[in-house]
């Protein structure tokens, strides 16, 4: 028993951890990164009258398609260039950045068009989400991609 007894001053509390529950390295860094690609890729595109009237127009069926594309391309990208191919210990934070990075997306897609007067959010609901959407698709690449400037 005596063996088992420890000195009070060197105890080192006990960490268990389970390999998927890892640390997710968010930071506000990451934030602003993702921020700042977004938006460059979706002020071009916020301004034409094409992607207005093409969102306008874009069947649901094919939007939920931009969605799948948009969602796949960032994980891929995110997979190969963030993370570089190294998830196993990481499948949580991997996941959760995606989602982060598409969610912040959204949102700057929409406060630029927003700002344009081309987000009608309460005469035309559905016009407004179908116009968010289909510019989070460049958008969203444009997000990863200067987040992949500091890597995991």
């Amino acid at each position: 028993m005596d063996n088992a007894r420890t000195n009070l001053s060197s105890f080192e509390p006990l960490r268990v951890r389970h390999p998927s529950m890892t640390k997710l390295y968010f930071n506000a860094e990451d934030l602003g990164q993702i921020s700042i690609g977004a938006f460059a890729l979706s002020v071009p595109i916020s301004f034409s009258e094409e992607a207005w009237m093409l969102a306008a127009n874009l069947p649901v069926l094919n939007l939920v398609l931009v969605v799948v594309l948009s969602l796949s391309f960032i994980a891929l990208f995110a997979y190969q260039s963030v993370f570089q191919a190294n998830i196993k210990a990481r499948v949580w934070g991997f996941w959760l950045r995606i989602l982060l990075a598409y969610a912040l997306t959204l949102l700057v897609v929409s406060v630029v068009l927003l700002a344009l007067d081309k987000w009608p959010l309460l005469s035309d609901p559905l016009l407004a989400l179908k116009r968010t959407l289909l510019i989070a698709m460049p958008a969203s690449m444009g997000a990863i991609i200067v987040d992949s400037f500091d890597k995991e």
